[in-house]
């Protein structure tokens, strides 16, 4: 049968798929510098390796006659979701994958070691070969799967993504936030002029922290046995379902942005350890794409995490590791600070999209040739001074530097991350509709049901539907931003 030889090839795939996850997050958190060169030249092979064995031309017969077997439902939608995988991989040809890799990696390597001194015409050039690289890209894939270049980059991320749907939204968005942001933050200054902010002790041990945030990882659901928590200069969630890789990284003025940025991963490795394990290494076993998956980490990040009734169940915690006992009345206007910033990883729930927005104009800008890469930090300076109000124009580390993504190469994958929020607060009000004692559950630190939503309607659905679809399903609507909006009007605006 050719389903059983797609699943036997499925299985080989996916053994060089966590070789080369694992490989990925220790290169991130553990190699030594000196070991990068090598690294990049051994994941560089495995990936052509990878490529040529996604795209052996016997696969398109393969994938004929199983269509024509007699299938159950799940396999029929298994092998449908492999053949989009399969057109989506043989865009590209296995000398230039192996080419993004090198080029990437080493492009990432070079801005961990020109990043922390914002050191922008050292890493310029690295970044010039990514984009070429990145146009050269979207030819390919725009030809073969006869969409717009930033859209055939998009597909990689989140299946569906149109350039045309996003626009507007993300307009409207950016309208009512560069309006709404004024008023929030005056709204905020009259309560802070009430109350002034409690001050952080400023003495808080990484060792201290590390041990809060697996407490917390733990208490939302995640499972140890399967997973574990590191540093990285990004943190990111890496590794593979049986054993996910979370990271963060740590100040020892303050405890909430690596506590926040714990939840955030967690709520990435919750969807990753509850993918289906019967398809695990199927396409359609596998996430559906960033936006969900952002959804969910925003999900434990937002909507738990700093959601008041959270603060309930974990300020004992809190102060059993940390020494400190802080009060709801002090703690929440730190959960909820309004600030403008310049690092989007650390900006709040109403600045964070608009770091998205300009990312997102920027490097379709960088994709069709609009602007150049030398361009970038003049660009970026003025859609932050537009959009925030602050300028990047001498801090590059903090402007154009500050993420991972471009040096490697990731183009098309930030509007995920306002589309997840989104999806997260139309998830989260499904959910309240159905189960409105969802709040007093979290105060009593009890995850079950709102996991057991997530594990039925999202979790395990991995690639088996279409993001809108997956989405409707969960929630009985299609995606709709006014559920995000009346969120951050009604913790922000009120």
């Amino acid at each position: 049968m050719s389903f059983a030889k797609l699943d036997a090839h499925c299985h080989s795939l996916s053994a060089l798929e966590h070789a080369l996850s694992i490989l990925g997050v220790d290169e991130a958190t553990a190699m030594a510098p000196g070991g990068g060169e090598q690294r990049a030249e051994a994941m560089a092979s495995l990936s052509g390796m990878l490529h040529r064995q996604t795209t052996d031309p016997k696969l398109a017969q393969w994938i004929a006659d199983a269509k024509a077997e007699d299938l159950t439902t799940e396999q029929n939608i298994a092998v449908a979701e492999f053949e989009r995988s399969y057109i989506n991989m043989t865009c590209l040809p296995s000398d230039f994958v192996e080419r993004k890799m090198r080029t990437s990696m080493r492009s990432e390597q070079l801005w961990r070691t020109a990043r922390p001194n914002g050191d922008w015409e050292a890493f310029r050039p690295a970044l010039e070969g990514v984009v070429e690289m990145v146009r050269e890209e979207a030819a390919m894939r725009a030809e073969v799967l006869g969409l717009a270049p930033y859209d055939a980059l998009m597909e990689q991320f989140d299946p569906g993504n149109r350039t045309s749907d996003i626009t507007p939204v993300f307009a409207e968005l950016k309208m009512f936030l560069v309006d709404f942001l004024p008023k929030a933050l005056a709204l905020q200054d009259e309560r802070h002029a009430k109350r002034p902010l409690r001050t952080p002790s400023g003495e808080y041990p990484v060792e201290r922290q590390k041990a809060l945030g697996l407490e917390m990882m733990q208490a939302v659901g995640f499972d140890m046995n399967h997973g574990s928590l590191s540093v990285s200069d990004h943190p990111f969630c890496g590794g593979v379902p049986t054993d996910v890789r979370l990271t963060t990284r740590y100040r020892t003025d303050e405890f909430l942005s690596a506590l926040m940025g714990i939840l955030h991963e967690t709520g990435h490795g919750l969807y990753e350890q509850n993918l289906p394990k019967e398809w695990a290494h199927w396409p359609s076993g596998k996430a559906r794409g960033m936006s969900i998956h952002e959804s969910q980490s925003l999900f434990v990040e937002k909507q738990i995490g700093r959601n008041p009734a959270f603060w309930q169940f974990a300020l004992p915690h809190l102060a059993r590791h940390l020494g400190e006992d802080w009060s709801i009345e002090d703690l929440l206007p730190h959960v909820h600070l309004i600030k403008r910033g310049k690092i989007r990883v650390d900006a709040d729930e109403v600045t964070y999209p608009l770091h998205v927005i300009l990312r997102y104009e920027l490097e379709q800008a960088l994709l069709s040739g609009e602007m150049e890469v030398r361009d970038l930090p003049e660009a970026w300076d003025a859609k932050m001074r537009d959009y925030l109000g602050i300028s990047t124009i001498d801090d590059p580390k903090n402007g154009p530097m500050q993420d991972v993504h471009w040096p490697s190469g990731a183009f098309g994958y930030f509007p995920s991350y306002t589309l997840g929020a989104m999806m997260a607060t139309q998830q989260w009000a499904a959910i309240v509709a159905e189960h409105p004692a969802a709040n007093a559950d979290i105060a009593a630190g009890d995850l079950d049901a709102l996991n057991a939503w997530r594990r039925n309607r999202i979790w395990l659905k991995a690639s088996m539907g279409s993001t809108p679809e997956i989405l409707r399903e969960a929630t009985g609507e299609s995606l709709n931003p006014a559920h995000f909006i009346a969120h951050l009007e009604a913790r922000y605006g009120a």
